[in-house]
């Protein structure tokens, strides 16, 4: 996997990529380009780190994973709206831990630490709660089987047990989640999940 490590300052950049370096899943690029990731370290997110993130991934065509010191809740949603999927603390970086973000993020996958995923959660009962007072309700003209494939994406399942939870095959929910994506111009599972708890669906 083709991967591009960005950061700003050079200590953090040559941090992870002496732990990168060694790992055969990973070749190192000196730039994030279509098709590779971009594993982009920050000691917390400002207005410059999430233009930094909107940049890679949008201008780019880079899949992008985050390693972070710090990530405020009201950042959370933030951060997956910019097609970021795959969060590590800076705690937690070892060689293993960005391996498999990197990895998770090449597939499109989410891959949150623990806390974060309990404040998404966190986010989706507020979310929901706000949207059911709006008048007419949400609207992003999901059908009912992509509501129920993105709900339980946000639950933390993968794509065998949601084919198990809904009696699917695994091959009808990559085709349902990659509809959703595709319509909607998102760049991954979670970013599906960050749309539609903004909009009120789940």
């Amino acid at each position: 996997m083709p991967v591009a490590v960005v950061a700003a300052d050079p200590i953090s950049r040559e941090g992870a990529v002496s732990q990168l370096r060694r790992q055969p899943e990973v070749e190192l690029r000196e730039e994030s380009a279509p098709g590779t990731v971009a594993l982009v370290v920050e000691n917390a997110l400002d207005e410059n780190a999430v233009g930094r993130l909107r940049r890679i991934v949008r201008g780019e065509g880079a899949r992008a994973a985050l390693v972070v010191g710090t990530l405020q809740e009201r950042e959370l949603l933030d951060v997956v709206e910019c097609g970021v999927g795959a969060i590590v603390w800076r705690h937690e970086a070892t060689a293993r831990r960005l391996v498999s973000a990197v990895l998770a993020a090449s597939r499109g996958d989410g891959d949150l630490p623990a806390d974060l995923l309990g404040s998404l959660l966190s986010q989706v009962g507020t979310l929901h709660r706000g949207a059911a007072g709006r008048p007419g309700g949400p609207s992003l003209g999901l059908t009912p089987r992509e509501v129920d494939v993105v709900r339980l994406i946000a639950e933390g399942l993968d794509t065998g047990e949601i084919a198990g939870k809904l009696s699917y095959s695994e091959r009808t929910v990559k085709n349902v989640i990659h509809g959703v994506t595709t319509r909607l111009h998102l760049r991954n599972r979670a970013h599906a999940v960050a749309y539609a708890l903004r909009e009120g669906y789940i």
